[in-house]
């Protein structure tokens, strides 16, 4: 299973995220790709273990179709988020993507996600390593019945 991880900026969100997946003896032997928006946000990334990194906007659209799941921000599916780094094109190719889509509802946009009740970033990160290993155990349970 291959997972991409996207983050802009400096990627502290991304390199955060690859850190704790990389910690867990369940998911560290998945494939992680840090896709940065930006370089600064790759190099952080693969300084955090990911197995490849790739930056900018044509990396995101073409690995949007060859990875099974993609974790990021909630904004990654927003044209023009993260200060504009986040082109619509990216947006498009992460929004259309078959990929399971894992977003964290962190909030850096001006945007209220109804319902939603402010978690840190450690706990948000613990759900998501959760919800992967709940992905993993039903691809495994549907290969096995194949």
């Amino acid at each position: 299973m291959t997972i991409a991880v996207i983050d802009g900026h400096g990627g502290g969100i991304g390199s955060y995220i690859i850190k704790r997946i990389r910690e867990d003896e369940k998911l560290n032997e998945l494939e992680i790709i840090g896709l940065g928006i930006n370089s600064l946000a790759t190099a952080s990334m693969m300084k955090a273990r990911a197995n490849k990194g790739a930056s900018g906007e044509n990396s995101i659209v073409c690995m949007a179709g060859q990875v099974d799941i993609m974790i990021g921000s909630f904004n990654i599916i927003m044209a023009n988020s993260m200060l504009g780094e986040l082109t619509p094109k990216m947006a498009e190719a992460i929004a259309s993507s078959k990929a399971f889509k894992l977003l964290l509802p962190l909030p850096l946009e001006k945007i209220n996600i109804i319902g939603y009740q402010y978690e840190p970033l450690p706990h948000l990160t613990d759900k998501l390593i959760q919800k992967i290993k709940e992905i993993l155990t039903k691809k495994e349970i549907k290969e096995n019945n194949v």
